[in-house]
């Protein structure tokens, strides 16, 4: 079986690798070919185009940076759908706008395409690891087909209903995660102001009702001033965008979720730090 991938970032890279030892034929493509080269000499095919990327294919997969990236790779001019045919199952996995991937799916409603929106949560450990949690959103047949794929990638494979109903449990995933990332930045600088020992306090408050994700994961990152990215701070700056404008269309106030837009905004915009990981947030804390 042939997968056809689009993207090869932190989170592409990773899973391309477990698609490769699950026995998966993988041709990949990527704006810049030499952050394929990881996956191309772990024996996946190159791509010239997303198009080419498609041809052939049994499922076409794509993780990507940003909602326009989306609309470039699939009605780009040697975009996925230029010759994507009813046979295939095509996997949007980006965290995206749901607009975007109900737009997708409206033209393969009228192709007879197969389209999904299958965003993931779980950083780059969790793609590299295969354990990723998979939020889906599209037809339950086709959600079925492409379930030993994501069985492949992520150890939390959920389905949510139709077209762009995997992005929106996403949103919601991550206006929990802008709620922790601001809470964890907050905790240390506190800790750290108050002379405890932050190596210490992150044990502590991971072993009590404070635990979390991010401060099991990131926490150890901070202390050690490595801000390499498990997922890029502009990247969920472009997600906790998306979350508002949506909150906005359903007459939704969430001034939290706000608020962790203006400091990932100063973050990115203003320090202009966008490549670094989402925990270099407490760098606008530390003093």
């Amino acid at each position: 079986m042939q997968i056809g991938f689009i993207g090869t970032g932190v989170m592409g890279t990773g899973m391309i690798m477990n698609l490769l030892k699950a026995g998966y034929e993988v041709k990949v493509f990527n704006r810049t070919k030499a952050h394929a080269q990881t996956v191309l000499k772990a024996g996946a095919k190159w791509a010239d185009s997303p198009k080419a990327a498609t041809e052939n294919s049994d499922f076409v997969l794509s993780i990507v940076g940003f909602p326009q990236d989306v609309e470039e790779i699939y009605f780009g001019k040697d975009g996925i759908l230029s010759v994507a045919t009813p046979k295939q199952v095509l996997i949007d996995m980006t965290t995206s706008s749901p607009a975007i991937d109900r737009r997708i799916a409206d033209y393969a409603q009228n192709a007879d395409l197969h389209v999904l929106d299958a965003p993931v949560s779980g950083g780059d450990i969790g793609a590299r690891k295969g354990t990723l949690t998979i939020m889906v959103g599209g037809d339950a047949k086709d959600f079925r087909r492409a379930k030993k794929i994501f069985s492949v990638l992520g150890s939390r494979i959920e389905y949510f209903g139709g077209p762009g109903m995997g992005q929106q449990a996403k949103m919601a995933n991550q206006i929990m995660i802008a709620g922790t990332m601001v809470g964890m930045c907050e905790a240390l600088a506190y800790a750290r102001a108050a002379g405890l020992d932050l190596d210490q306090i992150c044990s502590t408050i991971n072993s009590g009702a404070a635990a979390n994700w991010s401060l099991e994961n990131y926490g150890p990152r901070i202390l050690r001033q490595d801000y390499t990215p498990g997922f890029f701070a502009k990247h969920f700056l472009k997600d906790l965008r998306i979350a508002l404008e949506e909150a906005d269309r359903m007459h939704l106030n969430l001034p939290g979720t706000d608020r962790a837009k203006e400091l990932y905004e100063k973050l990115v915009v203003q320090k202009r730090l966008g490549n670094d990981g989402t925990q270099a947030l407490v760098k606008l804390y530390w003093k």
